[in-house]
Parts: C-alpha cells; structure tokens; sequence
C-alpha cells in the first residue's frame, strides 16, 4: 500500500510537470537565464531578444538566485546562457586567487570552465562592472574618506549593508578583511535594491554595489577607491553551456554579435533607466541593440504585452498598476496555484496514510519518525531549492519537490494525533460491538480524526503558499516573479504586485480547505 501511494505521489510531481514543461514539438527553445539584479535582468533580455530577432525560439528564467544556482544550472544544462562576470567566474566558481590583468582572467576562465564542463565563455561585451564600495557624502566627508584603505581606517565606527553573495565570496568581506584589514562595527545583509535604500535613510553607512549601477548617481554616493588593486576584473560575457555548442551553434553565433558593443557609459545609462526611471527591461532592450544597429529585435509595445517587466514609470496609484498587469498576474496566480495544489495533493497522497500508521505503532517510534519529518521544516527554503537542482534540474520539478516535503509535517503530525486520540470511549464501544481494528480505523477514529487532518491540510497550504513565492528564485514561476524582480529593480509597486496577489491567495486557499474540512466533520461533532 505504501509503495502505491509513494509511487502515487511521485507521479503526481513528474507527470504534469514534464507535461508542462515539454514543447509541443520541434527545437527545444534556448533557455536564457539571469541573475537577481537589474544589469543581468537586462543583459539576458538582450540577449532573447538577439536570438528571437534571428528565428531562434527563446524561453526566458529571469531572476535565478545567486551564482551557484545559476551556474548549477548553466551546467546541468537546465539553462542555456546567462550574462556572468569573468572576475566571478575566477573566483567565486573556480575558486582561484584574484588577478588583476583581464586578458589573463579571461583567459584563466575560458580554459578552465571548457575543461571542467564544457562551457563556454563568449568574447566580452566590452565593459567591466566591477564592485563599487559605496558611501554617502557625508560620511565621506565626515570621515576623509577617498580609499577602502581611509575605510578600513574608519570602519569600526561605521555599519556596513552588503549583499549576502558578497559577504561570503573570497572576492567579497572575506578578501577585503584580508587585504584591507576592513571590520565595520556590524554588518547586516541585505538584498541588491534594499541596501540602496538603507544607506540613503541612514540604516547603514558603507553598502557594496557595481559599479554601472544607476542608483550610484541617483542617491549622490561616494564610491571609495580600491587602492590596493584587490578586485580582479569583472567583464560582462555572455556564458553557454555545453548543450548549447553541440546543439545549437547558431545560437551561439548569434549571441556573439554583442561582443564588443557595450561600454561602461552606455551600461550605466541603460541601468539607470531601469532602476532609477522604472521603464520596462524588454523596452530599454530593444531600444539599446537599436542603437546597436541590431533592430527588429522586439516592437517597443511589446514589452508591455509580454508582461515581463515594471510599467513605463513609477508614477500612478498600486490599484492602477495592478490593474495595467491584470493579465500577467493572473497567468502567474494560475502557475502558484498549481504549484501548491500539486505539491499539496502529492504530500496529502504521503503523510496520511504515514500518519495513520504512525498512529498504530509505539508511541516512541512513531514521536521519533514524525519528529525526523519535522526536521525538513528547519531547512532554508531557498536552500532545499538549491540542492534540488543538481537532482531536478531548474523550474517546476524541483519547486514541487521543495514544497512536497515543506507540506509534509502538519500533515504528518495532525494525522497522527488525531488517529491516536480519538474518543477512547467511542472506539471502546466500537470494539464492544465486535468491529475489526480496520473496521474501527475506518468507521472510528479516522472520521474523528478528520477535522485534525484537515487542519493539518490547511497548515500545510497555507505555508506552501508562501514558500512558492521562493520558487522564482529557480525559474518555477508564479507570484514569486514580480517580488523578485521588484527587489531587484527597487520597484516597490512590483513587489506588491506579487505580494499581495500571494496573500489573496493564501486566504482563498484555506477558505476553500475550510469549506472541505465542514464536509467531512462527522455529524454530531
């Protein structure tokens, strides 16, 4: 019985997913992927719309999560390109000491990446986008500082606000302590877009940023020299994957064309735009390979159509933007929703019948098997995600299996506790009649314990609600799309925009699991 229901459940995750994600014939589409932040947002953009521009059918993930899960799925071949920075690829992924010549790093990472898994780095776009250690005016003029030398100087006295990527990089606070001797008074980690914020209201006092950012100029900060020559070069490249090459060398000849062609001027322009104006990615994309002299890439009207970027400006009310993006908020709450709803019936397939059996066996094992299920509970959410793409690859499949196991545990545990303790006298009387302990299973506890099993359910979606927001992060889609996207363009209507569809959500959810959970209470309790 138990092997059916596992084998149940896996078949409720596998096959509508692969339904789902299978195309309805021919090539399959180049999968153009990018990171969290608003250049690489923008970069991936330019680079779908080169290959659509060519024929060349493009499905686009935005907004993966840091460098290892973009680059695990760059390598597991779940993505297909994705704008990186040869002085990440040094180090954050090789793991090498800094160099200073770009030539010799982007020789290092071209040779190694092909080596260890084929991958390929495309010729530079042209411009490095370097960190930039940024601070207000003010604090640089109360504190004469010009240098991350003057900084390291200062910095106990001051509270830093860095991405949490660059908390932990060697070429991030790890290097800089090392190098600098740099030890603010505390360091508090904050996501791309936020930490701009935080430093401009006072929340903060040193924050790390990139150097073509727009909000740099928008906020009048002061970005501090790096003297001692400790950031190795970080060229913009577009990178491919092995499959890629093999399969689809038109592609690979068509992103090419950008090589070259992007300054650091033009960047900034463009970034700003973005992050500082509020004009749709697709939009400012097109507009810049015009410039390129690479029309035809995508109608400006379309990138409203497409509903994959922020409005043409920030200007208006919530309800009217809301409105404007009605279309593509509900094919994203239709996308959560199933997410939750298949993740949901998958773990209700598993932990009530393992509830149930948990409820026959001894009190000390069955504590102790439901307590192991609660353990998945501690996991990050974003963590779980993560290791599940090297399994999984990148999308739907590992997101349901994240939220499989997040649904688990309420499940579990009401199941148990309500078949457990179900009326003593009821279930006494029951075997006084005669019945069988299936019979009292069925027609006793089970009804009894019904209301705690749906109770359990509920719990469950609620949370799973939740949690699928996190799924952008790995390309899965639903409400967690504009969320992200928001925090990475400072948008705060776009963040709102999947926020609270996700909230609604929620609510209706378990209204939905209320009105079930009536239907099945016995009568009379």
């Amino acid at each position: 019985m138990m092997r059916r229901i596992l084998a149940l459940a896996a078949l409720l995750i596998i096959i509508p997913t692969r339904s789902l994600e299978a195309q309805a014939g021919g090539e399959r589409p180049v999968v153009v992927a990018s990171k969290p932040f608003a250049e690489s947002y923008l970069l991936a953009e330019m680079f779908a719309q080169v290959l659509e521009a060519r024929g060349i059918a493009v499905e686009r993930r935005p907004g993966l999560g840091a460098t290892e899960i973009a680059f695990g799925a760059l390598r597991t071949g779940a993505i297909d390109v994705y704008p990186e920075y040869t002085g990440t690829g040094l180090l954050a992924i090789l793991g090498e000491p800094p160099r200073s010549d770009p030539a010799a790093v982007f020789g290092r990472v071209s040779l190694e990446f092909g080596r260890r898994w084929g991958v390929r780095w495309l010729p530079p776009l042209g411009f490095e986008n370097t960190y930039a250690i940024a601070v207000r005016k003010e604090t640089a003029d109360r504190h004469r500082l010009r240098t991350l030398t003057d900084l390291a100087r200062a910095a106990p006295g001051l509270r830093a606000g860095f991405t949490p990527d660059f908390i932990g990089r060697e070429d991030g606070l790890e290097g800089l302590r090392a190098a600098y001797g740099l030890r603010p008074a505390s360091v508090r980690p904050l996501v791309q877009a936020v930490k701009y914020r935080a430093l401009a209201e006072g929340a903060v006092d040193v924050i790390d940023g990139y150097s073509t950012d727009g909000l740099i100029n928008r906020y009048g900060l002061v970005v501090l020299e790096d003297d001692r020559g400790f950031f190795p070069p970080y060229e913009a490249a577009a990178l491919v994957s092995a499959r890629l090459q093999r399969d689809r060398p038109d592609a690979v000849a068509a992103l090419t064309v950008l090589s070259g062609r992007l300054d650091v001027r033009t960047m900034r322009a463009l970034n700003r735009r973005v992050e500082v104006d509020g004009e749709p990615v697709a939009r400012v994309a097109a507009d810049a390979l015009r410039a390129l002299g690479l029309a035809g890439a995508l109608d400006r009207d379309d990138a409203l159509d497409r509903g994959d970027a922020g409005p043409a400006g920030r200007s208006g009310s919530l309800a009217g933007y809301l409105w404007q993006q009605r279309t593509a908020l509900a094919r994203l709450a239709g996308r959560h929703l199933l997410l939750v709803a298949l993740s949901l019936l998958a773990a209700a397939a598993v932990a009530v019948p393992l509830g149930v059996l948990l409820g026959r066996a001894r009190a000390g094992a069955a504590e102790g098997t439901v307590r192991a299920v609660g353990v998945l509970q501690t996991i990050p959410g974003i963590a779980l995600l993560a290791f599940m793409i090297p399994l999984l690859g990148i999308g739907m499949p590992p997101a349901l299996a994240a939220l499989f196991l997040y649904s688990l545990y309420p499940i579990v545990r009401n199941t148990y506790t309500g078949v457990r303790d179900a009326s003593p006298e009821a279930v006494q009387a029951a075997r006084a009649l005669g019945m069988s302990d299936v019979q009292v299973l069925r027609h006793v506890r089970l009804p009894l314990a019904a209301p705690a099993i749906m109770a359990g359910v509920r719990t469950s979606a609620v949370i799973a609600v939740g949690t699928a927001t996190l799924a952008a992060f790995i390309g899965a889609g639903g409400l967690g799309d504009p969320i992200v996207a928001g925090l990475a363009l400072s948008d705060t209507r776009m963040i709102l925009s999947g926020a609270i569809p996700a909230a609604l959500l929620a609510l209706l959810v378990d209204a939905a699991l209320a009105v079930a959970e009536r239907r099945v209470r016995p009568r009379g309790v």
